[in-house]
């Protein structure tokens, strides 16, 4: 599925619109620019939460691929798995509360995948990185100051624990301590390593 480049220190390109990765990315010191996808994040029939994360991330990636064919580009999604069932990213304050009382006390997998594609070369990988998120038993009052302080309507099942959402868990569990946050950054070095992206 990948092909080495050939190139070194190709473009880097972050195929995202999002503030969090765009922050998580720019902890590598890497000069990099940002472009909107054009996907249809729409779910197909009974696609499984963590397919879904890697076909649109890849969905993603190849989008902005196509806008800039010399760079390597990186596309990610998220997908909260709540017994099976696809949760994103609320919109509003009402589904936000339906969401969180349904995770208290419960487990659920955030599924973030990554993908890495230069089109110039052929270049794609796609991992995903599940993290397993244990949340409080929450009551109601709990929730509304959560939702009021934080407004997380952009966030995958309204989970932005990299401020007061870190309130709402017992325990989080992963091999790539950002994949939380919206993008694995152990899998992301390695892939844009691979693709002819110097790191350090």
């Amino acid at each position: 599925m990948s092909a080495v480049p050939s190139a070194r220190s190709r473009p880097l390109v972050l195929g995202s619109t999002s503030p969090y990765r765009r922050e998580l990315l720019s902890r590598l010191r890497l000069q990099f620019q940002t472009a909107a996808p054009q996907v249809d994040e729409t779910p197909l029939p009974d696609e499984p939460p963590a397919e879904l994360a890697r076909r649109l991330a890849l969905a993603k990636a190849r989008s902005v691929a196509a806008q800039f064919p010399q760079a390597v580009v990186i596309g990610s999604d998220q997908v909260a798995d709540l017994a099976g069932e696809s949760l994103g990213k609320p919109g509003t304050h009402e589904r936000a509360v339906a969401q969180l009382r349904r995770m208290r006390a419960r487990t659920v997998v955030f599924h973030t995948a990554v993908a890495v594609v230069c089109a110039a070369t052929g270049f794609e990988q796609l991992d995903v990185a599940p993290v397993e998120v244990v949340f409080r038993d929450l009551g109601d009052a709990e929730i509304e100051a959560y939702l009021v302080a934080e407004r997380p309507y952009d966030c995958a099942g309204s989970a932005r624990s990299e401020g007061l959402g870190i309130a709402l868990l017992e325990a989080i569990r992963s091999d790539d301590p950002t994949a939380l946050v919206g993008l694995p950054l152990i899998r992301t070095c390695r892939m844009i390593r691979a693709a002819g992206v110097d790191v350090l």
